[in-house]
């Protein structure tokens, strides 16, 4: 709603001000009046009034606002403005990743904003404190009004220049939604399915960017392993432990198809996105974990390192270390982390290859200080069976 009221009337504040105020009034008629049979489309409707009543209260207006009065009206054409991007949704995020912002502002700004995510839960996918966040919001917020950056559509050669983030932005709607980092359920179905969607129009919008192929098939390809994620209590079990029937082939051989696509398009020099989508291929076409090619794995990741050196990427490297020379030495790699120690993952790989080493007094250790991290509720679950088992020993 907010994205296609942005469109109408040009200002983002203006929209999400109508969309709030709707959803204001349907909590004050909605317990009286019944909820109508399509709430969706009420509440559009409602959105719509919210802001053509504004434009009428601001009294004075230019040619922009008489051109928002008529669309919203219904008078006049409501044509997509000239841009190859027709989802109104991802228009608003190709127009919110604005150069003049730092990369990680256009992103955050944008999952804030759009991909529903709190102040918190992006805080996590960037590792760092919450308040911190909220300083880096504030502070793209006021760059914005500051320096008068317009919320408009970038034409169709500015595209490329803001794709990275772009991409960025999909892809940590999908790992909020893969792995929650709040609530009660593991996986947020809803947005998976709309970093999906969003993520195939991309291919179509362009469909010579490797990395825009890279990043569809990592999403494919670790979304077809939903259903194996959960056993039948609802707990956590891991990539080792899953029933690999219980995984979608049909997404695993199209996500494989734009692995291809990706790297063909890479022309040798394949980007982050690239490599963590063949990393995935890897893991989806192994028949079980002991026959997976770790070789493999530890030489694509240490090409993900070279293009993309965050503290996760060399994690998973220590990982892949571990499975193919060995849990000291994938020890060795981790311990060499610091960064990470607010990270629940960090202390849990520890804790797995502690345990595998026979020192169950650092696995505990290690497991409580994951606990100490607050993962989510099903995580935190699965890190307290994995505490109680090496306590005993």
């Amino acid at each position: 709603m907010v994205a296609t009221l942005t469109r109408l009337v040009g200002d983002l504040e203006a929209a999400q001000d109508a969309v709030q105020e709707a959803a204001l009034t349907a909590l004050e008629r909605w317990p009286v009046d019944g909820v109508p049979r399509n709430p969706a489309a009420w509440l559009t409707t409602a959105a719509r009034h919210k802001a053509l009543d504004r434009i009428r209260r601001e009294g004075h207006r230019g040619e922009k606002e008489d051109r928002a009065m008529q669309l919203l009206e219904g008078t006049g054409d409501d044509p997509l403005p000239e841009s190859v991007v027709r989802d109104d949704l991802l228009r608003l995020i190709f127009t919110c990743c604005h150069p003049a912002l730092a990369p990680e502002a256009r992103i955050a700004l944008s999952l804030r904003t759009l991909g529903g995510l709190t102040t918190a839960e992006i805080a996590r996918a960037f590792l760092v404190p919450e308040p911190t966040m909220a300083q880096r919001l504030v502070r793209a917020r006021r760059k914005i009004s500051g320096a008068a950056i317009p919320y408009r559509v970038p034409a169709d050669h500015e595209l490329p220049e803001r794709l990275p983030a772009v991409l960025a932005v999909v892809y940590l709607v999908f790992t909020e939604g893969h792995t929650a980092t709040s609530g009660d359920a593991l996986v947020r179905v809803d947005l998976c399915d709309e970093a999906v969607r969003l993520a195939r129009l991309l291919a179509e919008l362009l469909p010579d960017e490797s990395e825009v192929h890279g990043l569809l098939a990592l999403l494919l390809v670790t979304d077809a392993r939903r259903a194996a994620r959960l056993d039948s209590g609802g707990d956590l079990v891991l990539l080792a432990d899953q029933d690999r029937a219980a995984w979608d082939r049909t997404l695993i051989d199209e996500g494989h198809e734009h692995i291809e696509t990706a790297l063909r398009r890479a022309g040798g020099q394949p980007g982050p996105y690239a490599l963590q989508g063949a990393i995935a291929a890897v893991h989806a076409l192994a028949p079980s974990w002991k026959a997976t090619d770790w070789s493999q794995l530890v030489s694509l990741y240490d090409l993900l390192a070279d293009v993309h050196p965050t503290p996760v990427v060399r994690l998973n490297r220590a990982v892949a270390i571990a499975e193919r020379d060995g849990p000291a030495d994938g020890l060795a790699e981790i311990d060499a982390l610091e960064e990470l120690t607010g990270f629940h993952l960090f202390h849990a790989s520890r804790a797995e290859l502690l345990s595998r080493l026979d020192r169950p007094e650092e696995a505990a250790d290690a497991y409580r200080a994951a606990l100490d991290c607050r993962p989510s509720d099903t995580e935190r679950r699965f890190l307290e069976r994995r505490l109680a088992g090496v306590a005993r020993a």
